[in-house]
């Protein structure tokens, strides 16, 4: 029988192995090319053929998004037509194992003489790709994970790290800051803390509100009809108090049936914690995590605006 756990553990070896490779193998060319793309004010055009291409495509993404300017370029389309998007002024990233990838090298002609600064990903510095370049990546690996020793594996790996390495680097040498990297992905959840208002994410209208006199039923009453799972509470000095459901909770489990007996301003915590409107919804969620609660009361200028929730 095979043992297919086995087969996987010697994949993850052989690749964790080309990775301490390519650990050992940096160089100073490392940080020359860092900062040649730093001080550069053209685009990072990545280009590789077949599975390089895949992992371009990868390290060109990442690039654009953490404060890198960058496309990846097909090798095939280039050479009938794409290279008219390249300025002079761009850098072009060429990843190829072998070093000999016709589709690529056929293109260096057109980079020299456009004035581009060329480097490549190899793992082979005496290839042609390498000897042709500028600035050279060395991700030589001791050997493939594939048991023919032909389908790219550790290679592809090794590549796709030092693509990941370039990219740390240069959020480093940029001081690239989460508050950037969220100008980039405002549809995601990093983007929508740290770019969003407190505001915009507040409810303000419907608010379930009891007086402190009303019983703990009207105050479950109007906790359901809120679906926010909370409560406010209207004091005598215009003032709000909060009740969560927690706080019920902890009500029944201290007084049990007595607590049917208290009114709204008994349980509520007289001054809940507030915020502003202005306020980020990321400073909102620190203050939050912080408190340790779920909800921030929304106020200005003492004037009740609306509750956040978590």
């Amino acid at each position: 029988m095979i043992d297919f756990i086995e087969i996987a553990k010697k994949v993850i070896e052989s690749e964790m192995n080309g990775l301490i490779a390519l650990r050992d193998g940096l160089d100073n060319c490392f940080c020359d090319v860092v900062q040649r793309i730093v001080s550069n004010r053209g685009r990072v055009i990545v280009c590789g053929m077949g599975k390089s291409g895949i992992i371009g495509k990868k390290i060109a993404a990442s690039f654009a998004s953490t404060g890198t300017p960058s496309f990846f370029m097909h090798p095939g389309e280039a050479f009938h037509g794409d290279l008219g998007m390249v300025k002079s002024e761009d850098i072009f990233l060429g990843i190829s194992n072998s070093g000999e990838s016709d589709e690529i090298l056929k293109l260096l002609p057109f980079l020299k003489e456009n004035s581009n600064y060329i480097i490549s990903m190899t793992g082979n510095p005496s290839s042609t790709l390498a000897q042709n370049s500028d600035g050279h990546l060395n991700t030589a690996v001791p050997e493939e994970a594939c048991p023919l020793q032909l389908a790219p594996t550790t290679s592809t790996t090794a590549a796709l790290v030092m693509g990941d390495a370039l990219m740390v680097a240069l959020m480093k040498a940029r001081d690239f800051k989460a508050e950037n990297f969220a100008r980039f992905h405002p549809g995601g959840s990093l983007g929508r803390r740290l770019l969003s208002r407190v505001e915009n994410e507040m409810r303000s209208k419907s608010l379930p509100v009891v007086h402190k006199d009303n019983n703990i039923v009207d105050v479950i009453s109007k906790m359901s009809l809120g679906g926010m799972g909370l409560t406010l509470v209207e004091q005598s000095s215009g003032e709000f108090g909060l009740i969560t459901d927690g706080d019920l909770r902890r009500a029944f489990e201290e007084k049990g049936e007595n607590a049917f007996s208290l009114t709204a301003g008994e349980i509520a915590t007289s001054h809940p914690v507030a915020i502003s409107p202005k306020a980020s919804l990321q400073a909102a969620y620190e203050l939050m995590d912080k408190k340790k609660i779920n909800c921030l009361i929304v106020e200005d200028g003492g004037k009740l605006l609306g509750i956040l929730n978590k």
